[in-house]
């Protein structure tokens, strides 16, 4: 192996080290709820209990299906799941790395590697929460890969790998169908020139529409089978349709002009650099003959973040590859340009030198949360007033004071809490937003939850009173009539016994008659109520 190689390799191993390192140290974060989402569902697989039997969600099942992997192979904490996503993250940031390199050379793909690390490990993209973007990143770019070797080797099980890959990113989250349809797209692209006759266009193309509508397939077969199948069906592509249309394309405008500086926030330099590699198609020769394949996937990239408008910070992961891609083509390409004028090396360095003071300074900015800062104190900074840390101590006492088979019902969009006390919830609703949402379903959400926690008769209600947890209108006819039965419900047929308060940058837990007597003072407060005899 030649010197050159060898440094390649070690400054990679360098990079995922360090960031590998720092994921590590902040390994026992609370879950935020997506992530607390993802564990009970996948905790649920585990217990052989069908996805959307206990949980009702507009999420494919793919993600749940990979934590409920995680769960078995690192334990069911915080601390497992992060893990989980440690390994997952290396394996992304070196599946960069190796497109990067098979594109436009070792430095490329270097480059590329270390700005993806940074850029996903990163408190401004909620880097740290296990979110779905993450999973169908690593499955988009496995599947992109085999495609490039395929359209070498014109071999059908490579087409179809690469579908099939790129199926399981779209049953990892909705907007993973984008990468699908860049991979559709690609090989038409490729193989249209060179067609002989259609069956040319069936042995590739079609192989690989065929790997990417397997998983999905496989999916209904199973959820059919469970008994499942009417109800994934309508939370995911009838309610789910219903809730990613209900933004107006001016609101997104607006949303994405507040969020998009914050995403690219600390690292704006190696943004900056990524932006630069757009030019590289006008001046670089190499760079040219893959505008093709570089311009569809940023654009796909794009797509795969708007859906519905939201443009939430971690739907910005989705990006993250193209925008680590483009900083290293465009370093490498600066580069070998600067060396074919003949002035020196130390010119044709000026590049990697503007990049690792990017790099540096995006560190430099972050090392507080990164290097310093507790995994408790980092969740509570970055989550602000939402209970993410208070729902680990509620779920200790609930599992000590609950028996496996008791009922709990929580009365908030806060499902980590059923995570962390291995409890089933009384009802599907694990979100309340949509009951509070102004959507034609939403009245009879709101029966449907009342219906199944009164006939569950839950031994503990944990209710959250954080508008975070609920996203309500007040005033509106859902908050009203929510709240009305709420209270009265409450009242009728239990007693508190436990109040979670947080004040300046501590949480207060009074438990038993102290609750009782207990007046909170803050805007994040979870009571605990026992039921009657």
């Amino acid at each position: 192996m030649r010197n050159k190689e060898l440094l390649t390799y070690a400054l990679l191993f360098l990079v995922i080290a360090l960031f590998a390192g720092i994921r590590f140290r902040l390994r026992n974060m609370p879950l935020e709820r997506d992530e607390g989402e993802y564990a009970y569902m996948g905790q649920l697989m585990l217990q052989r209990i069908p996805p959307y039997k206990l949980v009702y969600t507009m999420k494919l099942p793919g993600t749940h299906a990979a934590y409920a992997a995680i769960l078995a192979l690192f334990g069911q904490t915080p601390a497992g799941i992060h893990f989980g996503l440690l390994l997952v993250n290396t394996a992304t940031t070196l599946l960069v790395y190796m497109l990067a390199a098979r594109l436009s050379g070792w430095l490329a793909g270097l480059m590329a590697a270390a700005s993806y690390a940074l850029l996903s490990t990163s408190f401004s993209v909620l880097g740290f929460a296990a979110h779905a973007t993450h999973f169908v990143v690593i499955s988009a770019l496995a599947g992109i890969l085999f495609l490039l070797s395929a359209v070498e080797t014109r071999r059908a099980w490579q087409f179809f790998a690469g579908g099939f890959l790129l199926g399981l990113a779209f049953l990892m989250k909705q907007p993973g169908v984008a990468f699908a349809v860049f991979g559709v797209l690609y090989l038409l692209r490729r193989e249209w020139p060179r067609l002989a006759n259609w069956i040319d266009l069936v042995s590739g193309v079609g192989w690989y529409v065929a790997g990417v509508l397997l998983p999905f397939g496989l999916t209904c077969l199973v959820l059919f089978v469970g008994g499942v199948f009417k109800t994934f069906w309508f939370w995911v592509f009838i309610y789910g349709g219903e809730y990613a249309s209900e933004n107006s394309v001016s609101f997104g405008v607006q949303r994405f002009m507040e969020v998009f500086p914050t995403v690219v926030g600390p690292a704006v330099g190696v943004w900056i650099i990524a932006a630069l590699g757009l030019t590289t198609f006008l001046w670089c020769r190499e760079v040219r003959s893959h505008a093709d394949f570089i311009g569809g996937l940023l654009l796909c990239s794009f797509l795969a973040v708007c859906p519905g408008f939201f443009f939430r910070e971690h739907y910005f992961i989705l990006m993250l590859p193209v925008v680590a891609l483009l900083a290293g083509i465009a370093v490498h390409s600066a580069t070998q340009v600067l060396a074919r004028t003949g002035r020196g090396l130390f010119l044709a360095a000026i590049p990697v030198l503007l990049f690792a003071t990017a790099f540096g300074y995006a560190l430099v900015l972050q090392r507080t949360p990164l290097f310093k800062t507790d995994p408790l104190l980092a969740c509570q900074e970055r989550y602000g007033d939402n209970p993410f840390p208070e729902a680990v101590v509620i779920a200790q006492y609930l599992d000590a004071h609950t028996s496996a088979s008791d009922r709990i019902a929580v009365l908030g969009s806060e499902p980590e809490i059923y995570f962390y006390a291995k409890r089933h919830s009384a009802t599907g609703f694990v979100y309340m937003y949509g009951l509070m949402e102004q959507q034609k379903y939403s009245r009879e959400m709101r029966r449907q939850m009342i219906s199944e926690v009164e006939l569950a008769h839950p031994q503990f209600l944990v209710v959250v009173e954080c508008d975070l947890s609920w996203l309500p209108i007040l005033g509106s006819p859902q908050q009203l009539s929510f709240s009305a039965w709420s209270n009265n419900y409450v009242r009728s047929n239990y007693e508190l016994i436990g109040v979670t308060d947080r004040v300046d940058d501590h949480t207060v837990f009074r438990w038993g008659d102290e609750a009782k007597n207990y007046q909170p003072t803050s805007n994040t407060v979870v009571e605990v109520f026992k039921r009657r005899a």
